[in-house]
């Protein structure tokens, strides 16, 4: 492994600065999403006015009369709209800005598709519902330490994004608001996505990258087998032996940037949990050779960021 360049180093730092500002900005402007009005009275009172609150969905709240307090929370909330309104946009601005000197300084490591995937996710408040595991949560790894590991040890052309049965009902919630189909989360990003026939938890795409979707094996009151949605084409989640420790293990969350300069919140499981879990694996009599090597190779490679680079976490 390398220690990334001083030049790299700083300016990932100020873009991941920017980035999670940004993160902060609209967090707050999910706050006064929707509007606020005054909407006239009856016809028997054509000078009365009422405070209506408004939801992006077009949902109405009438909030009372016009009085002064009324009138102070409307011009609070509109006042407190444009105001986040210009942050964000200011904060969308930088944030390009940052990605154009990524891609000069050649500061991004990750495949554009895995970062406009986590993207997605993001964008439409699903990634709670996720961890991403296995190879590409080295990303996050190495990003964190400052360093870009060997490239025969981050070589992969799939993610696995290990989903929680415990938040169903909360995931199938917010996947109806956003779209139909997990498939079609994946395909606004990259629309030749399809669900393969042979292995139902698994959608590839035209270049041969794939998604595999995997949960913790059943326990409690999981219902089994478990599919994303109603839809004729969307995932069959895979329960994954021993994904319940990945599950409970402490989280770690890093802005990782792609080899185009777009970036990305990347949530996995603490680096110590990889290491563990990757040594268990290389132990499996069942598993093939090349991946029980590879394993090793990971896990010694992680366990050298954690006592050279991150102590801390």
């Amino acid at each position: 492994m390398l220690e990334a360049s001083a030049t790299i180093a700083r300016q990932y730092i100020d873009a991941v600065s920017t980035f999670e500002a940004l993160e902060e900005a609209q967090e707050e402007a999910a706050h006064v999403r929707g509007g606020m009005y005054w909407h006239a009275g009856p016809a028997s009172s054509p000078d009365a006015k009422y405070l209506v609150r408004t939801t992006p969905a077009g949902a109405e709240t009438s909030l009372g009369p016009r009085t002064p307090e009324n009138e102070a929370i409307y011009e609070r909330f509109i006042l407190r709209k444009r105001e986040s309104a210009e942050r964000v946009s200011g904060l969308k601005a930088a944030l390009e800005q940052h990605q154009r000197l990524n891609r000069a300084l050649r500061v991004g490591r990750v495949d554009p598709l895995v970062v406009a995937l986590l993207g997605r996710l993001a964008s439409t408040q699903l990634s709670p519902h996720f961890r991403v595991v296995g190879t590409h949560a080295l990303y996050a790894y190495e990003a964190t330490a400052g360093v870009r590991l060997d490239s025969d040890t981050l070589a992969t052309r799939d993610m696995d994004l290990l989903w929680d049965t415990r938040k169903r009902i909360l995931f199938s919630t917010q996947l109806a608001k956003v779209d139909s189909s997990m498939l079609g989360v994946l395909k606004k990003v990259d629309s030749s996505f399809r669900i393969r026939k042979s292995q139902k938890y698994t959608a590839v795409n035209k270049d041969g990258f794939e998604v595999d979707i995997i949960r913790r094996e059943r326990a409690g009151d999981d219902p089994h087998p478990i599919k994303l949605s109603d839809e004729d084409e969307d995932f069959w989640v895979a329960q994954a032996r021993r994904a319940n420790v990945l599950l409970d293990s402490p989280a770690f969350s890093a802005v990782i940037v792609a080899t185009n300069g777009t970036m990305a919140r990347m949530n996995t499981v603490h680096p110590a949990t990889f290491v563990a879990f990757k040594r268990w694996m290389a132990n499996q009599p069942d598993r093939e050779a090349l991946k029980r090597r590879r394993d090793v190779l990971q896990a010694d490679a992680v366990q050298t960021l954690l006592d050279t680079y991150l102590p801390q976490v």
